[in-house]
């Protein structure tokens, strides 16, 4: 993650004040990543709680339905979706921006679907979730991203996707995405393009 997590931390976000609930729960499996986040969102005015998987933020959402989540979509003991339909359900009002780096439009619907306001990219910095998060009438396009993914890296990602979703069947993925089963395998093979 980049310094722009730090960077103007007294920053007005307008909605922002001391009448509302400012309870923020993130969810993450990545430590690093939740501590610099969870450092970020407190100097921005939000009691935090954070959680390093499913298990643990169905405990803290059960015990307590925060006003706002940061969800990463997947973590090591399993899905954030889940997460995110949990806390949608027990608190209708909560605002839930899901995180990842594995982005897709198919995710992105689902999410909003189950609940979620907002879908970012990682890596996002801490004025792009807050200005997520708290902002109910905000653009509903996001600025362009500073270094967004490749073509090819989209390409390998939605691949990878499929593939998992077939069981890492290669012969069903080839057949899903309409390509010959040798190409799909020499992708397979190869590593993950740059972003």
């Amino acid at each position: 993650m980049h310094d722009a997590m730090m960077a103007d931390p007294k920053m007005d976000f307008g909605t922002m004040n001391s009448e509302l609930e400012m309870t923020l729960l993130i969810v993450d499996d990545d430590r690093p990543l939740r501590v610099r986040m969870a450092r970020a969102m407190e100097q921005r005015g939000f009691d935090v709680r954070a959680a390093e998987g499913v298990e643990e933020a169905m405990a803290m959402v059960a015990a307590s339905p925060p006003a706002y989540a940061l969800v990463d979509l997947r973590l090591e003991d399993g899905n954030g979706m889940k997460v995110v339909e949990t806390l949608a359900e027990a608190r209708p009002d909560a605002r839930i921006v899901m995180l990842t780096g594995y982005g897709n439009i198919a995710n992105a619907v689902t999410a909003i679907k189950a609940g979620a306001v907002d879908y970012l990219p990682k890596p996002a910095d801490a004025d792009q979730i807050v200005q997520a998060l708290l902002n109910s009438d905000a653009d509903p396009l996001p600025p362009p991203p500073e270094d967004p993914m490749s073509a090819d890296r989209v390409r390998w990602e939605h691949i990878q996707r499929v593939y998992e979703q077939c069981g890492r069947n290669v012969s069903e993925t080839a057949r899903r995405l309409k390509m010959h089963r040798r190409t799909l395998q020499r992708i397979l093979n190869k590593h993950a393009p740059h972003a």
